[in-house]
């Protein structure tokens, strides 16, 4: 341990020698780890946030849908047309599945704008469901009230605005009690939710909520182009009750939604599961991507610095020939001057890998001032930093060592 101590101190003492040339060997190393501190914690940032916002939609929530939010690969978008619609009848028979706590029917259109008096709102959404809509999709009332059943089973023209469209149309009054004019359809405002913010930059508070009785009325469904029957039609949002394995839950749905629909058992499903964890998935694999270009990015970097570490290590053996005939000839021994050079060539890396880490956590923490984006700095992207910089040392740094242990010395003490 005391000899590792002393290699150390003595590779300090070169370093203190050759400031500059430290420093411009060390630089692309600093560059390399600098980038990918950065860079992954600004994408941990990213990803929590996501799964942030994921939770606050509902991340227990399945989807019964007629398409699949994860292509596995082409499909016949007439065969997807051609499933049979999904209907609220359906998300009655759901509900009373042993598993599932309430399904409620779901569906929407985006509509080119709304207005109210001089203010407008472009492309806000329009759902239609039912009075447990709030509550299954963590959804807060923030003033006004919401539907109740006798609202949707009436079929009463009422309407839960979001807070985007709330700020938006009615910045210096209250919305509630107000008439909406939607497609030229009468709509009563009876409550705002409360902001939900946005969710892969789409917002979640420009929308409005109606009874889906009072959507079918105001937007008889047509059997239209390819894609409105592909997506305009309902969906099902199926919460399991608590404690329940949601797997559990989705083989439950699959089994009675073949029935419903009388699919043989050699017959594939006509429907689709969806999950909040299945859009998670495919976003973080979206930022895996990421993670390997930008590491692929960094480690040319990291080579380069390598390289100039080998350069300058190799200038260090020429200058210090001398040096090395005379500690061999004291005894000396090749493991010992290999082990010297090593430490040296690892240490300039570590100390490149130090700096950078520091530089990339600033880095990271100035883009997060200026930016939405958040920087998350864990643990592992600290060891990853180390472990590149310490294996650049080691890989360039053997050579050089080898050829200063193997040097006779003899003609070490001759060198002039």
């Amino acid at each position: 341990m005391i000899e590792i101590l002393a290699k150390i101190a003595l590779s300090f003492q070169t370093f203190k020698t050759h400031r500059l040339r430290s420093v411009l060997t060390a630089l692309g190393i600093i560059i390399g780890v600098t980038t990918v501190i950065a860079i992954l914690s600004l994408i941990e940032g990213l990803n929590n946030s996501v799964a942030e916002q994921v939770k606050s939609i509902g991340s227990d929530l399945i989807f019964l849908q007629k398409f699949t939010w994860v292509s596995t690969g082409h499909r016949d978008l007439e065969k997807l047309a051609d499933r049979p619609d999904l209907t609220p009848d359906d998300a009655v028979a759901i509900t009373k599945l042993p598993s599932v706590e309430i399904a409620i029917p779901d569906i929407d259109q985006r509509i080119t704008k709304i207005k109210y008096r001089n203010n407008e709102v472009s492309n806000p959404t329009i759902t239609g469901s039912d009075e447990n809509y709030s509550w299954v999709n963590n959804h807060i009332i923030e003033s006004g009230r919401d539907f109740t059943k006798d609202d949707v089973l009436h079929r009463r023209p009422m309407g839960i605005i979001g807070s985007f469209i709330a700020a938006q149309l009615f910045p210096d009054e209250s919305p509630i009690g107000k008439d909406l004019y939607i497609d030229g359809h009468r709509i009563k405002i009876i409550g705002v939710f409360k902001e939900k913010g946005s969710f892969l930059g789409n917002s979640l508070d420009n929308f409005i909520l109606i009874p889906y009785t009072v959507y079918e009325k105001f937007y008889p469904r047509s059997r239209g182009s390819i894609f409105s029957r592909i997506y305009g039609g309902y969906s099902i949002d199926i919460k399991p009750k608590s404690g329940e394995k949601m797997e559990e839950t989705i083989d439950e749905v699959r089994e009675l939604m073949r029935r419903r629909h009388g699919l043989g058992f050699d017959e594939e499903d006509d429907f689709e599961m969806n999950t909040q964890q299945l859009l998670m998935e495919l976003y973080q694999n979206i930022t895996r991507v990421g993670f390997i270009a930008i590491v692929a990015i960094a480690a040319i970097s990291l080579v380069v610095g390598g390289i100039g570490i080998m350069n300058i290590m190799l200038v260090s053996v020429a200058e210090r020939t001398r040096e090395i005939g005379i500690r061999k000839a004291v005894g000396a021994s090749n493991q010992y001057i290999l082990s010297q050079f090593l430490v040296e060539s690892v240490m300039l890396a570590l100390a490149g890998g130090i700096i950078g880490i520091f530089f990339g956590m600033l880095l990271a923490a100035l883009i997060s001032i200026a930016s939405p984006l958040k920087a998350a700095v864990s643990f592992w992207m600290i060891l990853l930093g180390f472990g590149f910089s310490a294996s650049v040392g080691i890989f360039f740094g053997i050579y050089p060592a080898r050829r200063a242990a193997s040097l006779n010395p003899i003609e070490a003490l001759r060198y002039e």
